[in-house]
C-alpha cells in the first residue's frame, strides 16, 4: 500500500521551518505543545516543524556501528495528556519496504520502528512499542533479560508509505504508562528501526558493543510540568458459549450458557495500580497450535494468552531461571495452571523510587473435584518484590502459594542480578518449596538453586551456569521439567564478521552441560558444536552436532545427533524455513528402550497482498527402536491458517489442522474486531472431527470423519477509561 508524498501538501510555514537536530551528548528535551498533532501518519502538523529530532541511526545487527540503508529522523513532543513521537524513515528502495495490514503484535517480520521507553529511568524495565510502516502496532515489556510479548497497552499510531520511504506518528497516553511523580520527570529511551529485507536493525543513540544490556544504555529524556493523571478503567465483558459433543451416537449440547464479567483498574498513584475482577473473563480466543504429545518425560508448555495475566507479567521473571537450553527450571510462575477463577486481584507498581511490587490473587474453581465430592476452590497467591540497585542490578524475593482443602504447595525464594562490568552480569536465585498432598501425608520440603555468569561483547559471548534441583522440589504454579538434577554448563560463542556480501556474520557455538541424576547417582552429558551463518538479505543457515546422554530410570541413553536449519524472508511475500533433526531418543515407559528419532519442522508464510496472509506448517516426529528396527510411531501434524485483515481493526481467520497420529481434524474460524485492547468483539466457531462412527453401543474406527465436538463462542467487551 502506497500513498503520495505529502511534502508538497504541507503548509508553507511548515516547509520553511527547521526543527532542531539534537545529539546524544545531553538529555533529550521534547517540545511541550498546546497543538496536539493528528495521528494520521502524515508529518504536516505544525508541531513537527518545531519539535527537536535525532538522526544518524547506527546498526546493532548483524553488526554494530554501520550506517543504515536509509536515514531515520525521530521527533519528540508532549502535552498535558500524551507523549508524541514521529518518524521519517527514508528508504532508497521504497517498493521493497515490507509492511502488512495485520492484527496487533504480528509485525515482527515487517519493517518497523520501535520506541524503547524506560518510563522510570531506573534501568529495571522498559516498554517496547513497535509500529510498522502502515501503523500496525506491537508492544512488549522487557525486564530481567526477558522480553514479554503478551503485554498489550492502549496507545495510538498511524503510518504512511510514500516515494521516499515511510512516516509514522505515535501518541502514548500518560494514563497508559507508569512514571515517577514530580515537576521534572526523567525517562530513558532508545529509538530503534528494522529493515526487513536486510535483517538490519539500528538505534539512536548507537549501542556500545562492549555493553551487554540495553537498559544500561538508555538515553535520558526529560519532561517538565508533566501532569499526573488518576487512572480509572472499567471493563465489562459478555461471553456466550455453546458446546456440543458426540455421545451415544448423537451430537448433544453439553454447554449452553452466557456469562458476565467485570474488571476494574484504579491508579493509586501514577506508578502504583490496583486491578480487581469479578468472575473475570479468562477465555482464550487464539487456539493453541498442536504439539507432539506422545512419549513425553514432562508436560508440554503452552504460552499464556489471557489478558488478565499478561499485564505486568514481566515483574514475575525470576533470576537464574531458564539458564540454558538444558535448564529444567523454566519459570517460577506459570499462570496457565490457574484455570477457572471466580475472582482475581492484582497490585503492581512502584513503592518509592527503587522498590517494585507485583502481586496476584485468584480463587480458582476446580474443574474436577480433587479433594472432596463437593465444589472446591484453589486459592492462588503470588507476591513479588524487587529492590533496584545501581544500573540494572537488583535483589528481590517471591512467594507463590496454592492452597485448597487439606492440600498446599508453597514456594519462597530470593533472587537478584549484579552488574559486574559493562559487559558482564551475575544472576542468582534460590527457592524453597513445601508440598502437603493431604492430611494423611507428611510435608515434603525441597529446593532449587541457580547461578549464572554471562559476558557479551561484539566479538564473543560466554555463559557459565550451575543448577541444583532437589528430588522433593515442587512448584504447582511454576514450570519445572525435571527434579533430582544437579547440573553445570558453559557456553562459548565467538562471532565472526567476514568481508563478504554473501555472509555477513558467523556465530560459532560451543556448549557443554554435565549433570548428575540424584535418583540413580549417575552422570549425564550434553555437548554441542554449531555454526550459524547470517547470509545476504535475511537468510540464515545453521548446522549443529551434539553428543549427549540422558539418565532415565537408572539407565543411560544416547540422545545425541545433528540438526540443520535453513530459511528466511526470500521475498516480501514469502518466508520459508526448514528444521531437521536426527537424534538418539528414549521411549519413556516403565520399560524404556533406546531408539532413533527424526524430527522435522517446516514453516511457510505467504503474503500475496498487505491484507492476506497464509501460514502453513508441518511438524513431524517418529521413533524407531534400535534393537529390532521397528517403527514405534509416526506423528505428523499439518496446520494451515488463512487470515484476511480488512483493516487495522477487523480480521477474519480460518485454521485447519490435521493430526495424523490421532486421526483428528480440527477447524477453527474467528471474526475479530479490536479497536483498542479491551474494546473487542470476537465471534468464533470450531469443530473436531475423528475417524470414527457409532456402531450399536460403541464408537469404532472408520474411514470417514465424524464431527465429534462443536463450539460456538462470542465475546464483547468495552473499555471505559476515565
Amino acid at each position: 500500500m502506497k500513498t503520495p508524498s505529502r511534502s508538497l501538501m504541507a503548509p508553507l510555514a511548515v516547509m520553511l521551518a527547521i526543527p532542531a537536530l539534537v545529539s546524544a551528548q545531553g538529555p533529550f528535551l521534547p517540545l511541550r505543545t498546546e497543538r496536539a498533532p493528528i495521528i494520521d501518519g502524515r508529518l504536516d502538523d505544525a508541531v513537527w516543524s518545531e519539535a527537536p529530532y535525532v538522526s544518524d541511526f547506527r546498526t546493532w545487527a548483524p553488526d554494530y556501528g554501520k550506517a543504515m540503508v536509509g536515514d531515520t529522523r525521530t521527533y519528540m513532543a508532549y502535552d498535558g495528556n500524551n507523549l508524541y513521537f514521529a518518524f521519517r524513515a527514508f528508504d532508497p528502495e521504497p517498493d521493497k519496504i515490507k509492511a502488512s495490514v495485520t492484527n496487533r503484535d504480528n509485525i515482527r517480520r515487517d519493517d518497523w520502528i520501535c520506541i524503547n521507553l524506560d518510563s522510570f529511568n531506573d534501568q529495571q524495565s522498559l516498554y517496547a512499542l513497535y509500529v510498522n510502516p502502515l501503523g500496525i502496532q506491537g508492544d512488549t515489556r522487557y525486564a530481567a533479560g526477558k522480553e514479554d510479548g503478551g503485554f498489550d497497552m492502549v496507545w495510538y499510531s498511524s503510518g504512511q508509505i510514500d516515494d521516499e520511504g515511510y512516516t509514522v506518528e505515535v501518541s502514548i497516553p500518560l494514563k497508559s504508562i507508569r512514571y515517577s511523580d514530580g515537576d521534572t520527570v526523567s525517562m530513558g529511551v532508545i529509538f530503534e528501526r528494522r529493515i526487513s529485507r536486510q535483517s538490519e536493525m539500528g538505534t539512536f543513540p548507537p549501542l556500545d558493543p562492549a555493553e551487554q544490556e540495553w537498559l544500561t544504555q538508555m538515553h535520558p529524556m526529560v519532561y517538565r510540568r508533566l501532569q499526573q493523571h488518576t487512572l480509572l478503567e472499567i471493563l465489562p465483558a459478555v461471553t456466550y458459549t455453546n458446546g456440543r459433543s458426540h455421545e451415544a451416537g448423537t451430537l448433544s449440547t453439553i454447554r449452553d450458557e452466557g456469562d458476565f464479567s467485570l474488571t476494574t483498574k484504579y491508579g493509586l498513584s501514577s506508578d502504583l495500580v490496583f486491578d480487581g475482577a469479578f468472575n473475570p473473563d479468562f477465555s482464550q480466543v487464539e487456539a493453541d497450535a498442536g504439539q507432539v504429545d506422545v512419549n513425553l518425560r514432562y508436560p508440554l508448555y503452552f504460552a499464556e494468552k489471557r489478558p488478565f495475566f499478561l499485564e505486568g507479567r514481566e515483574s514475575f521473571h525470576f533470576g537464574a531461571t531458564g539458564l540454558s537450553e538444558r535448564d529444567p527450571v523454566g519459570s517460577v510462575v506459570y499462570t496457565r495452571t490457574i484455570v477457572d477463577p471466580i475472582a482475581g486481584a492484582k497490585l503492581s507498581g512502584k513503592l518509592g523510587g527503587k522498590n517494585t511490587l507485583a502481586s496476584i490473587y485468584t480463587a480458582d474453581e476446580l474443574q474436577d473435584t480433587e479433594i472432596t465430592d463437593e465444589k472446591s476452590y484453589a486459592h492462588n497467591a503470588i507476591v513479588r518484590f524487587k529492590r533496584a540497585l545501581s544500573e540494572d542490578s537488583y535483589v528481590g524475593g517471591i512467594y507463590a502459594g496454592r492452597e485448597l482443602i487439606g492440600h498446599y504447595n508453597r514456594v519462597l525464594g530470593v533472587d537478584g542480578q549484579l552488574r559486574v562490568s559493562e559487559s558482564s552480569l551475575l544472576s542468582f536465585g534460590a527457592i524453597g518449596s513445601q508440598l502437603k498432598q493431604d492430611a494423611a501425608t507428611e510435608r515434603q520440603d525441597g529446593h532449587t538453586l541457580g547461578v549464572s555468569y554471562s559476558h557479551s561483547t561484539r566479538n564473543v559471548d560466554y555463559i557459565l551456569t550451575a543448577r541444583d534441583v532437589s528430588e522433593q522440589f515442587r512448584t504447582e504454579m511454576g514450570f519445572v521439567a525435571r527434579n533430582g538434577l544437579a547440573q553445570f554448563s558453559g557456553l562459548l560463542r565467538p562471532k565472526l564478521y567476514p568481508e563478504s556480501d554473501l555472509v555477513r556474520r558467523i556465530d560459532i557455538e560451543l556448549f557443554s552441560a554435565q549433570g548428575r541424576d540424584s535418583y540413580s547417582d549417575m552422570w549425564e552429558t550434553f555437548n554441542h558444536v554449531s555454526a550459524q551463518a547470517f547470509l545476504w538479505g535475511s537468510l540464515t543457515f545453521k548446522a549443529k552436532y551434539s553428543y549427549s546422554t540422558e539418565i532415565f530410570l537408572d539407565r543411560r541413553f544416547d540422545t545425541g545427533g545433528f540438526h540443520v536449519y535453513g530459511g528466511g524472508q526470500f521475498t516480501n511475500a514469502l518466508f520459508f524455513g526448514v528444521l531437521y533433526r536426527r537424534l538418539g531418543s528414549i521411549y519413556y515407559s516403565d520399560e524404556p528402550y533406546q531408539g532413533k528419532s527424526n524430527r522435522l519442522t517446516v514453516t511457510s508464510i505467504f503474503q500475496p497482498s498487505d491484507k492476506l496472509r497464509w501460514d502453513l506448517s508441518l511438524v513431524y516426529s517418529d521413533l524407531t527402536r534400535d534393537s529390532d528396527g521397528e517403527r514405534i510411531y509416526d506423528y505428523p501434524i499439518g496446520r494451515a491458517k488463512l487470515t484476511y485483515q480488512l483493516n487495522k481493526y477487523l480480521f477474519l481467520r480460518g485454521i485447519l489442522e490435521y493430526n495424523d497420529f490421532r486421526e483428528e481434524l480440527t477447524t477453527d474460524f474467528l471474526a475479530s474486531f479490536t479497536y483498542i485492547p479491551g474494546t473487542v468483539i470476537h465471534l468464533g466457531y470450531g469443530s473436531l472431527y475423528d475417524k470414527t462412527r457409532w456402531q450399536g453401543s460403541e464408537y469404532v474406527p472408520a474411514d470417514d470423519f465424524l464431527e465429534t465436538q462443536r463450539r460456538l463462542f462470542f465475546k464483547m467487551s468495552y473499555l471505559w477509561r476515565m
